[in-house]
């Protein structure tokens, strides 16, 4: 991993999530360029700044480093929904990815 993993990773995320540069650098609360400059390599985040933007982007630091997994957010939605069923629905949730995996 590197500075350009990182720059990329953001791009790719922030586009996912279909927000600009723009905003997601004024809803983070800096300048209109912060993310422009993230994203073309002339700058890197603090370790807090980039918790934030974990935050934001709505992936957890593990999920944001795992580049076997192109979409993250949706990983994570459906974690947070998956800690909620039953044995038995889990199994049915089970069942259905492996059939699915198997295409």
């Amino acid at each position: 991993m590197d500075a350009k993993f990182i720059s990329e990773r953001i791009s790719m995320l922030r586009t996912k999530k279909n927000v600009s540069e723009y905003r997601m650098s004024t809803d983070l609360g800096h300048s209109k360029s912060y993310i422009q400059s993230i994203s073309s390599g002339r700058a890197m985040p603090s370790m807090s700044e980039f918790l934030y933007i974990c935050d934001y982007l709505g992936v957890t630091p593990r999920e944001f480093f795992d580049d076997t997994v192109q979409e993250p957010q949706l990983v994570q939605r459906l974690n947070k929904l998956v800690c909620r069923l039953s044995e038995e629905d889990l199994q049915v949730l089970i069942d259905l990815a492996e059939r699915l995996s198997d295409k």
